[in-house]
């Protein structure tokens, strides 16, 4: 069996070694890296399954290092491991492109649970398979063609984006700083008036109560 590989950023000696233990004796290949500079050299240089990330690191910080990774079209699933644990941090975390934000301290079970819920959305929902949405309604991930009643629909690019983020993350509330950020390249600027017709776009063809508005926070996707 092939055994996922981790990268783990965390500057703290002890730490790292515990984290990086336990998940080597559940059965993972592990990655330790101490500071953000070395982080990004080796997302250069090799292909991880998912990122554990410190923010405040040397040589830089973690949403920095997964912000920029993300816009080199890294889509790696990321979790933020750290103490800070404002609000404002929750949200910047999630920003940057993050999948999950685990505070300190942590269990280390808890740490694995989040890890192997992320890691089966990604080994058993392959980029190429056919989702069926019911109601006569598959989109093709790959090829990027939503069908209705066997009848292909014209999307634009962002819709056929904001969709795959809804059917990646169904069930859970996407806040706006996400759904930009994945939907818009760092040379571009993103629009609120945009976004809202995107959804519109989406939510008279697939049903309006599929997607959920949550009032200054952002959509959701049942």
């Amino acid at each position: 069996m092939i055994k996922a590989k981790l990268l783990l950023l965390e500057d703290d000696p002890n730490l790292s070694e515990s984290v990086s233990e336990y998940l080597n004796e559940q059965g993972y290949e592990v990655v330790c890296v101490y500071d953000a500079s070395s982080a990004e050299d080796i997302l250069y240089e090799q292909k991880f399954d998912l990122l554990l990330l410190d923010v405040n690191v040397p040589n830089g910080n973690g949403f920095s290092l997964l912000k920029n990774s993300r816009r080199e079209g890294n889509s790696t699933p990321a979790i933020f491991l750290t103490s800070r644990n404002a609000m404002d941090d929750v949200e910047e975390g999630f920003a940057s492109g993050a999948d999950d934000y685990l505070r300190k301290p942590f269990a280390l079970k808890e740490l694995l649970l989040r890890i192997q819920t992320i890691l089966k959305r990604s080994f058993y929902h392959p980029i190429s398979e056919s989702i069926d949405l019911g109601d006569g309604i598959t989109y093709d991930t790959i090829n990027q063609v939503l069908k209705i009643n066997g009848v292909e629909q014209n999307l634009q690019l962002k819709e056929h984006k904001l969709l795959k983020l809804f059917l990646q993350h169904k069930g859970e509330l996407l806040i706006h700083e996400v759904i930009m950020e994945h939907l818009w390249d760092f040379d571009e600027i993103p629009s609120d008036g945009s976004l809202r017709t995107y959804i519109k776009t989406l939510r008279k063809l697939l049903g309006g109560e599929r997607i959920v508005s949550h009032k200054r926070l952002g959509y959701q996707f049942r």
